[in-house]
């Protein structure tokens, strides 16, 4: 398998129009990486997938390979494999004739072409479905044969558009297995477009967030998870709860917030100076009931949802305003509820905090007090 060192994009922009869809992407990718790009619809990460494959011309920037420019290659040159959400397969070929197309295209030698398809076919356990048509598949095995049509290529990179979202929740867990287990066992170069950030999370070595083809956030899943860079990332990666709340006072580190008639303290990365607006963060699972008479945001239940061991909820706040937990406490509508989180678990940004940054932050802690 051809093999790189860096994939470097420099500033890579793509215009439509008047329209900006990709805007200055600056991304470097090691050999043997895999690395998602994750953002909603509209976010820029199809245009930056079809801009690496050679799909679109870039309006600005390059794309190099070991140094050397490939962004005026023509698709086929550049040596990569693509895996399409909707997989693309030919209706009329059988499942081995589709693995194998690449290769006959390629002019590879039938002996040669014969052994790379069976292994590939091997590799994503569907030798004994070579001879059916794509139509005589599942959903997740037609998958699979897109999967081994990139593969067989013995491609410098691969890249996955949304491959997992027509697939219902078991085969997406299933093929997130296994598209992990190719990665690896293959030493494959991934890139990977997701809106889903749990995929993102269990799949990728570093993530690239993405928002209006602006990179807010590049990092290892860990730190975009842990502590995102700005509240649009922490409002895609879980926080559900953002309120908005009065600065009361802040040494620049610790600050006191006013949410709802409870004083809250911790640490401030917001930048505001006393008496400007900031945002509380937290996670429905990082939010706990606490016992009667302690200390925390008092809450009214107002829909609770079963989820097996837990339930998710929907809570008001005295003014009104939406909280969202979970817990194992037997909850109904109407119950009354104090709810406290663990400081390192609650973030605190500037209430117009939209800015770009790709260095993970530090999370800012708040606690009840």
């Amino acid at each position: 398998m051809a093999r790189f060192h860096t994939l470097r994009l420099e500033r890579v922009s793509r215009r439509f129009g008047r329209h900006q869809a990709l805007h200055e992407l600056e991304l470097e990718i090691s050999g043997g990486e895999f690395v998602a790009l994750l953002g909603p619809s509209g976010c820029g990460k199809s245009t930056a997938l079809n801009c690496l494959a050679g799909l679109l011309p870039l309006t600005g920037g390059a794309i190099l390979l070991d140094g050397e420019r490939i962004d005026q290659l023509a698709p086929e040159r550049r040596g990569f494999g693509m895996v399409f959400q909707n997989y693309a397969l030919f209706p009329h070929m059988t499942v081995r004739g589709n693995v194998a197309f690449g290769l006959r295209m390629g002019r590879v030698p039938k002996a040669e072409a014969a052994e790379r398809t069976d292994r590939a076919l091997e590799l994503v356990h569907l030798t004994e479905h070579a001879h059916k048509r794509p139509g005589q598949l599942s959903g997740g095995q037609q998958q699979r044969v897109a999967i081994a049509r990139a593969v067989v290529l013995e491609p410098r990179l691969v890249l996955m558009d949304e491959p997992l979202s027509n697939l219902d929740a078991a085969l997406r867990l299933e093929m997130r297995a296994e598209i992990k287990r190719l990665h690896r066992r293959l030493g494959l170069t991934t890139v990977y477009v997701t809106h889903d950030q749990e995929e993102a999370l269990s799949l990728a070595d570093r993530l690239v967030v993405l928002r209006d083809g602006r990179t807010q956030q590049i990092g290892t899943p860990e730190e975009v998870y842990a502590r995102p860079a700005n509240r649009y990332v922490a409002g895609f990666m879980g926080y559900r709860t953002m309120l908005d709340a009065p600065l009361v006072a802040t040494d620049g580190e610790h600050a006191q917030v006013d949410l709802a008639g409870t004083r809250l303290t911790g640490l401030d990365r917001s930048g505001a100076a006393a008496g400007g607006r900031v945002t509380v963060a937290v996670r429905p699972e990082d939010l706990d009931v606490v016992a009667e008479g302690g200390a925390g945001l008092p809450a009214r239940v107002e829909v609770v949802e079963y989820h097996g061991r837990e339930l998710a909820v929907e809570a008001a706040l005295s003014d009104g305003r939406q909280v969202h937990f979970r817990t194992r406490a037997r909850l109904a509508p109407d119950d009354e509820v104090r709810l406290a989180a663990p400081a390192e678990r609650v973030l605190v940004f500037a209430a117009d905090d939209d800015r770009t940054r790709t260095a993970a932050a530090n999370p800012k802690a708040v606690t009840a007090s």
